[in-house]
């Protein structure tokens, strides 16, 4: 699906947010530059995080967590995780995310995908992103 503007983005990250549910695992993937945080930022606005809260790519905290109204949002970004597959096993289970997604929290992950094996879990929508000659694109896979 193309993203042309800002608008259709949070329209995709507002319908995503209406299917989730407390456990879920959504993947956010694609290059740099492409709009995983812009999208995460749609659905947790959509979830209910206020404009007062500062939602950023959490590259370097690598987890941000947030209240909603039926429980947590997490927030994470494993782009400095990838070099290593072993390291990148250890630090999503010293993160806690696989617990946390079993304890009801919804988990937006940026460069989850190959770490999904490690979430305890499917993911419930994973969301693939494209540019080509500067347009943006989706994919979603439920």
């Amino acid at each position: 699906m193309p993203l042309r503007t800002r608008r259709d983005s949070i329209k995709l990250g507002q319908e995503i947010a209406k299917h989730l549910q407390p456990g879920d695992l959504v993947l956010l993937s694609g290059p740099l530059g492409s709009g995983k945080t812009f999208m995460a930022r749609a659905i947790a606005r959509a979830l209910g995080v206020g404009k007062e809260t500062r939602i950023t790519s959490p590259t370097f905290t690598l987890v941000q967590e947030y209240e909603i109204a039926n429980g947590v949002l997490l927030h994470a970004d494993l782009y400095r995780l990838l070099e290593d597959q072993k390291k990148l096993e250890r630090e999503v289970e010293s993160l806690g995310l696989r617990d946390r997604l079993r304890e009801g929290a919804i988990a937006l992950v940026e460069w989850g995908d190959e770490a999904s094996s490690f979430f305890g879990r499917a993911p419930r929508v994973r969301v693939a992103f494209e540019i080509s000659d500067e347009k943006r694109s989706a994919r979603v896979f439920e």
